[in-house]
């Protein structure tokens, strides 16, 4: 049964027609996970040597256990961010005479083969093979070695129990941000030394082998505890019932006054008001307004215009940099109807532009008050609010031509991947990277203005040529546009 279902699921990543949009980013995953092997690896092989050089009166493999804590903590975190629980389209199973049970066992045990569990070994089985290398006990040092990878798997399913409450919240990050910092101060303050807690009890387990199964116990009960919300929540009509709620009305009368866009934007303001994921977008924009104050009031900053812009950019067009990049994937759960409809493309794409633009204006006058650090920060965000409006937004339109993947907008947006392909990582580049290049050269060969200038004029330029510029743009995606409604009606998973 598990050789099936992981034939189907082969059968399912290669015949979609996304996956090769998705090679770029799969081979990038590659190099991350080859670097951070590597670099596992050499903390594995080096590790005893530097526990002996910063504590020489220790014993390396005494002291190593300190460190377990902080850890276990880093390895939730991480997980936390970026691992989510396997999943395979199980609809079409469930009609079949098929246990649930062996269903939700083989999505269990496939996350327990994960990079997250592999990826610790590289450091565990060179620093075991040194001790052994030492003379130090075989059994101990196994006990050891099997413990770590116990404590993996638990932090792999706790996360998935976490994940799943915090999953609930518009800010899912912001309960395990607290909880980890509580405890890294509890523990920094000496009020609970829980680094001297863990590291006592796995010296425990290593002078009492037999101990190693207390930890074992702790696996098999989060292992039962995620079964037991998983198959609960295996049903065949489980997405077809939903929560009703009621919704505040507003017909948004005022946005008819702007002609043939009018319905679009209606349509986005809706979408961004009613759905989890895009209130939760917007709901962050009040979080990155003070982003100016990591930067600004710090001394090393000083004199490094380029930050200014690169801040100036991100301020006013974070909205359009979190929305724009997902064009038209916001709208995937209805693309087909939408393009079936008699509309015009460039009415589409038009309303999509001025929600943006009005965006950066907006963020531009909120963002006035980091005047108080000097006029020209005033004056690059002016800038930086032009060039998003007549450079970034033609940017994003013609970036979304390539968008492949559909979007759930019931999912959260902290760190939520989903829709998340190459386009979106390549596209950083030009948003992030061009202005302060183009900002940086005439600063440095002429003045701070000139760079300034170089910015607006760019903007200008873009919105005078606005018009022509959307001619490309919606000829790009009605020469896309049977080929996105074919990925929309795919599942990602």
């Amino acid at each position: 049964m598990i050789t099936r279902f992981m034939n189907l699921e082969w059968k399912q990543f290669f015949r979609s027609s996304y996956w090769q949009k998705s090679i770029a980013i799969n081979v990038l995953m590659v190099f991350l996970a080859l670097y951070f092997i590597t670099i596992f690896l050499a903390l594995g092989v080096g590790l005893f040597p530097l526990l002996e050089k910063f504590y020489p009166e220790a014993d390396p493999f005494t002291q190593v256990n300190n460190f377990v804590f902080y850890w276990l903590l880093g390895d939730l975190m991480m997980r936390f961010f970026l691992q989510k629980l396997p999943v395979m389209d199980v609809k079409p199973l469930l009609v079949l005479p098929l246990k649930k049970s062996k269903i939700v066992r083989y999505v269990l045990n496939k996350s327990a083969l994960s990079f997250f569990n592999v990826l610790p070994l590289f450091a565990i089985v060179p620093f075991s093979l040194f001790l052994l290398a030492k003379d130090y006990d075989s059994l101990q040092v196994a006990v050891w070695a099997v413990s770590m990878l116990v404590f993996a798997l638990i932090i792999n399913f706790l996360n998935f129990i976490i994940e799943s409450k915090s999953s609930e919240t518009e800010f899912a990050f912001l309960p395990i941000l607290l909880f980890v910092s509580g405890l890294l101060a509890l523990n920094h303050f000496n009020v609970i030394s829980f680094s001297g807690i863990i590291a006592a009890s796995v010296n425990a387990i290593v002078a009492s082998p037999w101990m190693v199964s207390i930890p074992i116990l702790v696996l098999v009960a989060i292992y039962w505890i995620n079964f037991k919300m998983l198959i609960g929540k295996l049903f065949i009509d489980g997405s077809l019932k939903k929560a009703t709620k009621e919704v505040a009305v507003s017909d948004l009368a005022w946005t008819r006054k702007l002609g043939a866009i009018a319905p679009f934007l209606q349509l986005d303001l809706k979408l961004l008001w009613r759905n989890k994921r895009p209130r939760s977008t917007l709901l962050m924009l009040v979080l990155c307004l003070f982003y100016g104050l990591i930067f600004y009031p710090n001394p090393t900053y000083q004199g490094m215009p380029g930050f200014y812009v690169f801040v100036g950019v991100f301020i006013t067009g974070i909205f359009m940099i979190n929305f724009g990049q997902f064009i038209p994937a916001w709208d995937s759960g209805y693309y087909s109807m939408l393009m079936s409809q008699n509309i015009k493309y460039k009415q589409y794409l038009d309303s999509k532009y001025k929600l943006m633009m009005a965006s950066a204006v907006l963020l531009f006058v909120l963002s006035v008050p980091y005047v108080y650090f000097g006029w020209e920060i005033l004056l690059v965000h002016f800038a930086a609010m032009v060039y998003n409006i007549g450079v970034n937004t033609h940017v994003l339109l013609y970036g979304g031509s390539f968008n492949r993947k559909k979007i759930d907008l019931d999912k959260s947006a902290a760190f939520n991947y989903q829709g998340t392909g190459a386009v979106q990582w390549l596209i950083g580049l030009p948003l992030l990277l061009l202005p302060i290049i183009l900002f940086y050269i005439p600063y440095k060969f002429i003045n701070f203005e000139a760079g300034v200038a170089t910015l607006v004029v760019l903007g200008l330029f873009g919105m005078v040529f606005h018009q022509k510029l959307m001619k490309i743009i919606v000829q790009r995606y009605k020469n896309k546009k049977h080929e996105m409604i074919a990925a929309f009606s795919q599942s990602n998973s």
